[in-house]
């Protein structure tokens, strides 16, 4: 094993026996709990994400500008992706090893990645005139492009969010 995966595998093991992460895998109720959380939390990070993507796509809302759609969706957004980030945090600790080495978690961290470079690219580069797009006939075609790439990221991070489940399991 190289020095990097060993001071990686030490941190997650660390991680794995910190007292926050025994008591959510031996508890009895936690990880249920903030499992829930976690999955309400994303449910309103994809459902509002969604909303505005479907807005740039051209799908719903066409006689809103996007920028009307994001001001309303992305405070909604944020706040459960910081709620989202935080629940699957205290999760991944119960199993940090198990996680760290199941492929679904691996693809939704890179399809999570994926998602963020898409909205850094959509906001530096496709939506500086976003405020014109007054009509689902305004958006440009790269600024669909982009949301429907972001919608289908968003479908598959949830895919392999639930896949996580079933080849890893709960609490070990």
């Amino acid at each position: 094993m190289s020095k990097g995966l060993e001071v990686l595998h030490t941190f997650l093991q660390a991680l794995q026996n910190s007292a926050v992460a025994t008591a959510i895998r031996e508890g009895e109720s936690l990880f249920p709990w903030i499992e829930c959380v976690h999955v309400l939390a994303l449910t309103l990070v994809i459902g509002s994400i969604a909303i505005v993507d479907l807005r740039v796509i051209g799908l719903n809302s066409r006689d809103r500008g996007v920028v009307q759609m994001m001001t309303l969706a992305l405070p909604v957004t944020w706040s459960a992706f910081v709620v989202a980030v935080i629940t699957g945090s205290l999760l991944f600790s119960s199993n940090a090893t198990g996680y760290a080495h199941n492929t679904f978690f691996q693809a939704k961290l890179a399809l999570l990645a994926l998602a963020g470079i898409n909205m850094g690219a959509y906001h530096l580069f496709l939506g500086k005139d976003a405020g014109d797009w007054r009509t689902a006939s305004l958006t440009p075609w790269r600024a669909r492009v982009a949301g429907a790439l972001s919608l289908c990221l968003w479908i598959a991070i949830a895919v392999c969010g639930r896949w996580i489940g079933f080849t890893l399991g709960g609490p070990a």
